[in-house]
């Protein structure tokens, strides 16, 4: 279904991303928390579910039987409980938690090897039930789900006339 090096080039699209959307978001507080209608609410609402989606994954990742080394230090991170926990206070903290977690997405990207990818990961879904599913199903989502969000984020922008810029994959320079 997908390859190593797949996850690794969504992986680097992701961070890129990440980075274009948070230099782009140059709003004050007050205006990133005004409530504009999407789902999360506000910028900061849909920045922060997010870093609450991705945390969660990435903790469900570091209990896969291949023991990612990389994805250590989350194991001493609280589990999220809801979709939209705010992990963190302010824009700033947002972009630090962001940038945190993008590099370990990449890292992570690179110790992925295609033994992995042929295993299942089980994990507890938000409700606690348990859940089994292919690793290349998860990854797919786990990308998906974050550009589904950027979309969201850039509709937002736009809309206050604030511009990220190209967002295609295609377009990502290279490495």
């Amino acid at each position: 279904m997908i390859s190593c090096d797949y996850v690794r080039h969504m992986a680097r699209y992701n961070q890129w991303m990440n980075d274009k959307l948070y230099a782009a978001a140059t709003l004050p507080q007050a205006a990133l928390d005004e409530a504009r209608g999407a789902f999360f609410g506000s910028i900061s609402g849909t920045l922060n579910h997010l870093l609450v989606a991705d945390t969660i994954w990435l903790k469900r990742l570091a209990a896969h039987p291949a023991g990612f080394a990389s994805l250590e230090p989350l194991r001493d991170i609280a589990m999220p409980a809801r979709l939209d926990l705010p992990l963190v206070d302010g824009f700033a903290a947002q972009q630090q938690r962001r940038r945190q977690l993008d590099a370990l997405i990449v890292q992570w990207s690179h110790e992925l090897a295609p033994a992995a990818l042929a295993q299942v990961l089980d994990y507890h879904n938000m409700r606690g039930e348990a859940q089994s599913r292919p690793l290349p199903e998860v990854l797919v989502h786990l990308f998906n789900h974050q550009t589904h969000h950027r979309g969201q984020l850039t509709t937002l922008l736009s809309q206050i006339g604030l511009d990220v810029g190209v967002t295609d994959l295609i377009a990502m320079p290279a490495a």
